[in-house]
């Protein structure tokens, strides 16, 4: 069994992720953005630790790195955490990956989660707001998002790197009235994850319900690739 951290996984994907590697043997790390929220983990809390920190604030993640560096290795991380509206959405859904990917000692598996929303994407980074400041392009940030997926995946081939499109589901953010299937919308994360199918153990894949598909042109330029984590790194301090 592996050792695996879930971010934002006090509800939607992100529970329903951990609650199933939980139940499959797995050691499950936690991830919530603050206290309250933490406390929403009781019921799992028993059998998974928890790290605390809002992902809107950089040094919040800094500090969770170095916990998680503190304590027993990770095989695998899934980076579920983000946001589509009400919360500066590129430092939860793109810097925060980025810092934990640069930060973390390198776990075998890193899974980042997508969207369909990237192909709406546009591979420009000129003029981004890094820090949130204003609401920033969801699609922007989930093509950024796919990209690093990528980019980790060509730069690191010791590590299993790929992207999922869980699809639109019943989540608090993707409404009541989301279209796909809720159960099939972290099966594919899990997997990718925790499995040792043939399948799950290659790496620099988007993914959808379990099949392989293809993402944006902008995905695997490599030129685009660089410039966004050239990007990152000058924002952050921090290079990959």
């Amino acid at each position: 069994m592996s050792r695996i951290l879930v971010t934002g996984s006090a509800d939607g994907l992100g529970r329903a992720a951990a609650t199933t590697l939980l139940a499959q043997g797995h050691d499950v790390v936690l991830h919530a953005r603050n206290k309250e929220r933490a406390a929403g983990l009781d019921g799992l809390a028993g059998r998974g630790r928890i790290v605390v920190g809002d992902f809107t604030e950089p040094d919040a993640v800094r500090r969770i790195a170095d916990e998680l560096n503190d304590s027993e290795p990770l095989d695998a991380v899934i980076h579920n955490a983000g946001v589509w509206s009400g919360r500066p959405v590129m430092p939860v859904n793109i810097v925060a990956p980025f810092l934990l990917t640069a930060l973390v000692r390198a776990p075998r598996r890193l899974v980042y989660l997508s969207s369909s929303s990237h192909f709406g994407g546009r591979p420009v980074l000129d003029g981004v707001d890094w820090r949130g400041e204003t609401a920033g392009s969801y699609d922007d940030s989930k093509l950024y998002v796919t990209a690093l997926a990528a980019a980790v995946a060509r730069l690191r081939p010791g590590v299993l790197s790929n992207a999922v499109d869980p699809g639109w589901v019943p989540t608090k953010m993707g409404g009541p009235g989301a279209p796909d299937d809720l159960e099939l919308g972290h099966r594919t994360q899990e997997w990718l994850a925790g499995s040792d199918d043939p399948q799950a153990l290659t790496s620099g894949g988007y993914w959808y319900h379990g099949e392989r598909t293809q993402p944006h042109d902008a995905t695997h330029d490599e030129a685009f690739q660089d410039r966004l984590l050239q990007t990152l790194a000058e924002e952050t301090g921090v290079a990959l």
